[in-house]
């Protein structure tokens, strides 16, 4: 477990990380992006008899999106991850006997080709929803690797007819939010010379937000929208969005109501981008949900999903998205089709992961693990549960107020009149090294001291003094005091950040960091033990909604660089001696 802020730090936009392996193709420059000329259809096909109908694969099968990463363990390893046949072979067959008849690929220049080419070479009754992955053009070299990926799309649409169903340029490149910015005109370009060249429908895929104030040169150039809902996630983004505690429902039920309201906003965003094709005057033009998912394991360093993430909650989500396609097949303004997002984890994404269906070792989840047999369709991750065993919201404990004039959470010493803080573990986040010590030089109280060994990722370190249960203290009493620890460090360079997190009445957690120099608040980087004392009260004004009678975190040591203002992927760093750490009222 860590504070929500070194899991945004850690989180990388791991859907577009893409960019990195596709960038590296090089190849001639066909044709710049945005022009209506080089076999660029100008008419506006959405408003003519030129759209092309959605097969009636794509709107009788169930959908997945599929990317065949095991082994990486970060984006800088994609490159180097060989994607084999028979791998994909493996996956293909646990994704058909999952029931699924359709995948989404993201990219049509890395793996793709193997994919299709695996399906027609063993008979599989698959069929493809190919994507293309162009990305921001900032050079020649950018636009030449994006129309190597068009063209690797249009050669693939073209050489399996059969199993490409329609064709998707670009993935979350529009909306607002995306880390990965291509204009609407640029991309309107590409999806002319794709749809120029092919037989297949063809759009992008993009977040309901972006479909719900879609431009002219995206719609009217589309034959139908594929639309991203990830209500499950927006609660971490954005808690008040919609009402997904369920606070009202009794607890044996509140699950489920959280599922259901869950799938309420999906429909909500879904029509919202409906109301978006409607301004245009395109309200009948065909819409899918291209991605959509319930992460089954709240993964550290991603978002914190607690209450929310786990596999039986995964399928309860799963199960109500059959329900919908079901009665959006029926009906006109319903999704034709719904991907699942995802059938794999990909260790690679890191605090992103999580979402599969299977895990990376190709063990099913609960999800779809009574579709088959364990042990003979597919071997089955561990645990056994029932519906029971959903997680939902609960209200925060409220302890005892301390009222011990101290809580000690770490000293050699004692002192009269303290409380000690019990039940708490250190827990780094990456691989800082941290361990008592009683070696030269003595500590502050001449006992133990903790040795901190810096061992940042490309942000920077982080160590953590906290409840691994989520036990927290009521440090309410302490509002007007202060938070004391005494350290020692041999040149350490700039500021150090100390931080304390806290609950809440809604069980949002809240953080509040502070920067500090040598020479503020008492610290030294002088190699000689100084006592550096708090505000509580410096906290407070960092980040009011702080709860001190919800206090997890009791005590956070940390430089993230971009705080502290230091170089990202800084190392060498000396060590910190750290002792005597107190609250005092």
């Amino acid at each position: 477990m860590m504070p929500n802020s070194f899991r945004a730090l850690h989180r990388a936009p791991q859907r577009s990380i893409l960019s990195a392996v596709v960038v590296a193709l090089t190849a001639t420059l066909a044709a710049c992006g945005g022009g209506d000329s080089g076999g660029y259809t100008p008419l506006a096909v959405s408003q003519t008899a030129e759209r092309r109908e959605l097969p009636q694969a794509l709107m009788t099968r169930a959908s997945i999106n599929y990317s065949p990463y095991r082994t990486a363990a970060s984006a800088s390893d994609l490159g180097s991850e060989v994607i084999t046949p028979a791998n994909v072979l493996q996956d293909l067959r646990l994704v058909q006997a999952a029931g699924f008849g359709t995948i989404r690929l993201f990219t049509s220049s890395i793996f793709s080709e193997t994919v299709l080419t695996v399906i027609r070479d063993n008979n599989l009754d698959l069929k493809v929803y190919l994507g293309t992955y162009p990305n921001p053009v900032n050079s020649a070299a950018d636009e030449t690797a994006n129309q190597v990926e068009l063209d690797a799309a249009i050669r693939l649409a073209k050489a399996f007819p059969d199993t490409v169903l329609a064709v998707s340029v670009g993935n979350e490149t529009m909306v607002e939010w995306s880390t990965h910015k291509i204009p609407p005109e640029t991309m309107g370009g590409y999806l002319r010379k794709v749809r120029a060249a092919i037989t297949q429908p063809v759009t992008t895929n993009d977040n309901w937000l972006f479909w719900a104030s879609v431009p002219k040169v995206i719609a009217e150039t589309v034959d139908f929208a594929a639309v991203h809902v990830y209500p499950f996630l927006d609660t971490f983004y954005n808690a008040t969005k919609y009402d997904w505690r369920q606070k009202q429902v009794a607890e044996p039920q509140r699950a489920q109501a959280m599922i259901d309201a869950t799938l309420a906003e999906a429909k909500l965003q879904f029509n919202d981008a409906r109301k978006g094709l409607q301004k245009l005057n395109l309200g009948s033009m065909p819409m899918l949900i291209g991605e959509t998912g319930w992460a089954a394991v709240d993964t550290a360093g991603g978002p914190t999903l607690s209450f929310r993430a786990h596999p039986v909650n995964q399928k309860l989500y799963f199960d109500g998205l059959q329900s919908w396609v079901a009665e959006g097949r029926r009906d006109t303004q319903g999704p034709k089709a719904i991907f699942y997002f995802q059938a794999f984890d990909e260790p690679w994404k890191q605090g992103d992961d999580g979402w599969g269906l299977f895990n990376a070792q190709r063990q099913a989840r609960y999800t779809v693990q009574g579709l088959g047999t364990c042990g003979v369709t597919w071997a089955c991750e561990a645990g056994s549960y029932t519906s029971a065993d959903a997680v939902k919201w609960v209200a925060p404990t409220l302890n005892p107020a301390v009222t011990a004039s101290r809580y000690t959470l770490f000293a050699s010493t004692a002192t009269a009149g303290e409380q000690l803080a019990t039940g708490l573990r250190w827990d780094p986040f990456v691989a800082t090294g941290y361990a008592d010590s009683s070696t030269a030089p003595l500590s502050s109280d001449g006992g133990n001291y903790l040795l901190v060994t810096p061992n940042p990722a490309d942000f920077g370190w982080g160590l953590f003094l906290y409840s691994g249960t989520g036990v927290t203290a009521n440090l309410s009493n302490f509002a007007n005091g202060r938070l004391n620890f005494s350290v020692r460090s041999d040149g350490y360079p700039g500021k150090i950040e100390v931080a304390i997190t806290t609950d809440n009445e809604d069980r949002e957690g809240q953080e509040a960091f502070l920067q500090i120099a040598p020479g503020e608040m008492g610290y030294c980087n002088t190699n000689a033990w100084c006592d550096v004392s708090i505000p509580i009260a410096s906290f407070l004004a960092a980040n009011p909604k702080l709860d001190l009678r919800y206090v997890n975190f009791r005590f956070t040591i940390a430089d993230r660089y971009s705080f502290t203002g230091k170089p990202l992927n800084l190392t060498g760093l000396p060590p910190l001696r750290i002792d005597n750490i107190h609250w005092t009222r």
